[in-house]
């Protein structure tokens, strides 16, 4: 209809198809009504199933914290080997640069 001037287009609002009662209002899809039993093992198997997610997440993180530290003994040592060498070889200058006294 107002498609080729570039408006919107327009839509018809229908009447619903299935016949509630005035003013009840479907609080769940239809199709999806769970007995009260049904809702607490849906509950409980969301549940395990975000404390598994959580645990597997806390065991990566666990694992990145260890390579994490590992890395940084490492970077250390590598530092303490090389602040030695930096001293020994300050020492070493100091002794031929210095005046020597008889």
């Amino acid at each position: 209809m107002a498609a080729a001037t570039g408006d919107m287009p327009t839509y018809q609002i229908r009447a619903p198809t299935t016949a509630l009662p005035q003013g009840v209002v479907m609080a769940t899809s239809p199709g999806s009504s769970h007995s009260p039993q049904q809702l607490a093992e849906e509950a409980t198997r969301k549940r395990e199933l975000r404390l598994m997610k959580n645990r597997e997440a806390a065991k990566e993180c666990r694992r990145q914290k260890k390579e994490y530290v590992k890395c940084l003994e490492s970077r250390v040592a590598v530092l303490e080997v090389q602040n030695k060498k930096l001293i020994e070889e300050l020492e070493t200058l100091k002794d031929i640069c210095s005046p020597k006294t008889d």
